[in-house]
Protein backbone atom coordinates (compact mmCIF):
# COMPACT_ATOMS: atom_id res chain seq x y z
CA UNK A 1 0.00 0.00 0.00
CA UNK A 2 1.31 3.44 -0.95
CA UNK A 3 -0.13 5.21 2.10
CA UNK A 4 1.90 4.11 5.11
CA UNK A 5 0.19 4.07 8.50
CA UNK A 6 1.69 4.43 12.00
CA UNK A 7 2.44 1.12 13.68
CA UNK A 8 -0.18 0.56 16.38
CA UNK A 9 -3.21 -1.54 17.22
CA UNK A 10 -5.90 0.87 16.08
CA UNK A 11 -9.51 -0.02 16.85
CA UNK A 12 -11.19 2.56 14.59
CA UNK A 13 -10.41 4.69 11.54
CA UNK A 14 -11.73 8.24 11.32
CA UNK A 15 -11.72 9.87 7.89
CA UNK A 16 -12.13 13.39 6.66
CA UNK A 17 -14.23 13.28 3.48
CA UNK A 18 -13.36 16.05 1.02
CA UNK A 19 -9.81 15.69 -0.25
CA UNK A 20 -9.25 12.54 1.83
CA UNK A 21 -11.80 9.94 0.68
CA UNK A 22 -13.18 11.95 -2.22
CA UNK A 23 -11.12 13.89 -4.76
CA UNK A 24 -13.75 16.59 -4.42
CA UNK A 25 -11.72 19.73 -3.84
CA UNK A 26 -11.66 20.90 -7.49
CA UNK A 27 -15.44 20.40 -7.68
CA UNK A 28 -15.98 22.32 -4.44
CA UNK A 29 -13.83 25.18 -5.73
CA UNK A 30 -15.84 25.35 -8.96
CA UNK A 31 -19.03 25.45 -6.88
CA UNK A 32 -17.66 28.23 -4.68
CA UNK A 33 -16.55 30.27 -7.70
CA UNK A 34 -19.96 29.99 -9.35
CA UNK A 35 -21.93 30.72 -6.16
CA UNK A 36 -19.80 33.71 -5.16
CA UNK A 37 -19.97 35.16 -8.67
CA UNK A 38 -23.70 35.62 -8.09
CA UNK A 39 -22.71 38.17 -5.43
CA UNK A 40 -19.76 39.68 -7.28
CA UNK A 41 -17.35 38.11 -4.80
CA UNK A 42 -14.12 36.15 -5.28
CA UNK A 43 -12.34 33.41 -3.34
CA UNK A 44 -8.68 32.96 -4.23
CA UNK A 45 -7.75 29.34 -4.86
CA UNK A 46 -4.72 29.42 -2.56
CA UNK A 47 -6.93 30.71 0.25
CA UNK A 48 -9.52 28.03 -0.50
CA UNK A 49 -6.93 25.31 0.05
CA UNK A 50 -5.40 27.07 3.05
CA UNK A 51 -8.84 27.15 4.67
CA UNK A 52 -9.32 23.42 4.12
CA UNK A 53 -11.45 21.92 6.88
CA UNK A 54 -13.43 25.07 7.70
CA UNK A 55 -17.21 24.65 7.73
CA UNK A 56 -19.02 26.26 4.81
CA UNK A 57 -20.85 28.82 6.92
CA UNK A 58 -17.63 29.84 8.68
CA UNK A 59 -15.97 30.38 5.30
CA UNK A 60 -18.79 32.66 4.19
CA UNK A 61 -18.66 34.61 7.45
CA UNK A 62 -14.88 35.02 7.10
CA UNK A 63 -15.17 36.10 3.46
CA UNK A 64 -17.79 38.67 4.46
CA UNK A 65 -15.49 40.07 7.12
CA UNK A 66 -12.42 40.01 4.90
CA UNK A 67 -14.08 41.82 1.98
CA UNK A 68 -16.54 44.01 3.86
CA UNK A 69 -19.50 42.14 2.38
CA UNK A 70 -22.85 41.04 3.76
CA UNK A 71 -23.59 37.93 1.70
CA UNK A 72 -26.50 35.92 3.17
CA UNK A 73 -24.85 32.95 4.85
CA UNK A 74 -27.63 30.36 4.64
CA UNK A 75 -28.69 31.31 1.10
CA UNK A 76 -25.14 31.28 -0.24
CA UNK A 77 -24.29 28.03 1.54
CA UNK A 78 -27.33 26.32 0.01
CA UNK A 79 -26.50 27.67 -3.44
CA UNK A 80 -22.88 26.54 -3.20
CA UNK A 81 -23.97 23.05 -2.11
CA UNK A 82 -26.46 22.81 -4.99
CA UNK A 83 -23.70 23.65 -7.46
CA UNK A 84 -21.48 20.98 -5.87
CA UNK A 85 -24.19 18.31 -6.03
CA UNK A 86 -24.72 19.05 -9.71
CA UNK A 87 -21.14 17.89 -10.34
CA UNK A 88 -21.22 14.63 -8.36
CA UNK A 89 -21.25 12.54 -11.54
CA UNK A 90 -17.65 13.71 -12.05
CA UNK A 91 -16.46 12.71 -8.57
CA UNK A 92 -13.62 10.23 -8.09
CA UNK A 93 -12.12 8.70 -4.97
CA UNK A 94 -8.59 8.95 -3.57
CA UNK A 95 -7.17 5.50 -4.44
CA UNK A 96 -4.61 5.25 -1.61
CA UNK A 97 -7.31 5.89 1.01
CA UNK A 98 -9.96 3.68 -0.55
CA UNK A 99 -7.37 0.88 -0.54
CA UNK A 100 -7.26 1.06 3.27
CA UNK A 101 -11.05 1.31 3.51
CA UNK A 102 -11.44 -1.86 1.46
CA UNK A 103 -8.74 -3.68 3.45
CA UNK A 104 -10.18 -2.95 6.91
CA UNK A 105 -13.93 -2.70 6.27
CA UNK A 106 -15.74 -5.19 8.48
CA UNK A 107 -12.72 -5.59 10.76
CA UNK A 108 -12.85 -2.25 12.58
CA UNK A 109 -15.49 0.51 12.61
CA UNK A 110 -15.16 3.61 10.43
CA UNK A 111 -16.39 7.17 10.88
CA UNK A 112 -16.32 10.25 8.70
CA UNK A 113 -15.54 13.57 10.43
CA UNK A 114 -16.13 16.42 8.02
CA UNK A 115 -16.39 20.20 7.96
CA UNK A 116 -19.02 19.80 5.25
CA UNK A 117 -22.69 19.40 6.04
CA UNK A 118 -24.36 15.99 6.06
CA UNK A 119 -26.09 16.35 2.70
CA UNK A 120 -22.77 17.06 1.00
CA UNK A 121 -20.99 14.15 2.73
CA UNK A 122 -23.79 11.70 1.99
CA UNK A 123 -23.86 12.86 -1.64
CA UNK A 124 -20.12 12.35 -2.05
CA UNK A 125 -20.02 8.94 -0.37
CA UNK A 126 -23.09 7.77 -2.29
CA UNK A 127 -21.56 8.87 -5.60
CA UNK A 128 -18.47 6.78 -4.75
CA UNK A 129 -20.49 3.77 -3.59
CA UNK A 130 -18.96 3.97 -0.11
CA UNK A 131 -21.77 5.23 2.13
CA UNK A 132 -22.59 1.81 3.60
CA UNK A 133 -19.01 1.29 4.75
CA UNK A 134 -19.22 3.94 7.49
CA UNK A 135 -20.74 3.35 10.91
CA UNK A 136 -20.88 7.02 11.92
CA UNK A 137 -20.99 10.34 10.07
CA UNK A 138 -20.03 13.46 12.04
CA UNK A 139 -20.71 16.54 9.93
CA UNK A 140 -20.63 20.30 10.32
CA UNK A 141 -24.06 20.55 11.93
CA UNK A 142 -23.12 17.99 14.61
CA UNK A 143 -20.54 20.05 16.53
CA UNK A 144 -19.95 23.67 17.48
CA UNK A 145 -16.21 24.17 17.03
CA UNK A 146 -14.69 23.15 13.70
CA UNK A 147 -11.16 21.99 12.98
CA UNK A 148 -8.53 22.62 14.38
CA UNK A 149 -10.69 22.08 17.48
CA UNK A 150 -10.95 18.36 18.35
CA UNK A 151 -14.74 18.34 18.83
CA UNK A 152 -15.67 16.40 15.69
CA UNK A 153 -13.11 13.65 16.22
CA UNK A 154 -13.95 13.26 19.90
CA UNK A 155 -17.66 13.03 19.06
CA UNK A 156 -16.95 10.32 16.49
CA UNK A 157 -14.88 8.32 18.99
CA UNK A 158 -17.68 8.58 21.54
CA UNK A 159 -20.29 7.44 19.01
CA UNK A 160 -18.10 4.47 18.05
CA UNK A 161 -17.33 3.63 21.69
CA UNK A 162 -13.59 3.67 21.01
CA UNK A 163 -11.01 5.52 23.15
CA UNK A 164 -9.45 8.45 21.25
CA UNK A 165 -5.94 7.03 21.53
CA UNK A 166 -7.10 3.88 19.71
CA UNK A 167 -8.39 5.87 16.72
CA UNK A 168 -6.37 6.66 13.60
CA UNK A 169 -7.29 9.78 11.64
CA UNK A 170 -6.91 10.17 7.87
CA UNK A 171 -6.67 13.84 6.90
CA UNK A 172 -5.51 15.99 3.99
CA UNK A 173 -5.29 19.35 5.77
CA UNK A 174 -3.10 20.85 8.45
CA UNK A 175 -6.23 22.00 10.29
CA UNK A 176 -7.42 18.40 10.35
CA UNK A 177 -4.09 17.07 11.58
CA UNK A 178 -4.09 19.69 14.34
CA UNK A 179 -7.62 18.64 15.33
CA UNK A 180 -6.61 14.98 15.49
CA UNK A 181 -3.58 15.80 17.63
CA UNK A 182 -5.74 17.90 19.95
CA UNK A 183 -8.08 14.91 20.28
CA UNK A 184 -5.16 12.69 21.37
CA UNK A 185 -5.26 10.68 18.14
CA UNK A 186 -2.52 9.63 15.75
CA UNK A 187 -3.00 10.67 12.15
CA UNK A 188 -1.81 10.14 8.61
CA UNK A 189 -1.57 12.99 6.11
CA UNK A 190 -3.07 12.20 2.72
CA UNK A 191 -1.36 14.01 -0.16
CA UNK A 192 -3.70 15.77 -2.57
CA UNK A 193 -3.52 14.91 -6.26
CA UNK A 194 -1.57 17.38 -8.38
CA UNK A 195 -3.57 20.54 -9.03
CA UNK A 196 -3.23 20.99 -12.76
CA UNK A 197 -3.67 24.75 -12.83
CA UNK A 198 -0.82 25.31 -10.39
CA UNK A 199 1.30 22.38 -11.44
CA UNK A 200 2.23 21.57 -7.85
CA UNK A 201 1.30 18.96 -5.33
CA UNK A 202 -0.48 20.07 -2.20
CA UNK A 203 -1.52 18.41 1.04
CA UNK A 204 -4.50 20.66 1.69
CA UNK A 205 -8.24 20.45 1.18
CA UNK A 206 -11.60 21.05 2.88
Amino acid sequence: MNLKLPASDFRAYLFDCDGTIADSMPLHYKAWTKALADYGATYEEDLFYAWGGKPVRKIIADLNEMHGLSMPVDTLAARKESYYHAQLHELKGIPDVIEHIDAQHGRIPFAVVSGSRRASVVGSLTALGLLDKFDVLVCAEDYKHGKPAPDGFLLAATKLGIAPERCLVFEDTELGIQAATAAGMQSVLVAQPVRENLGTETNTGT
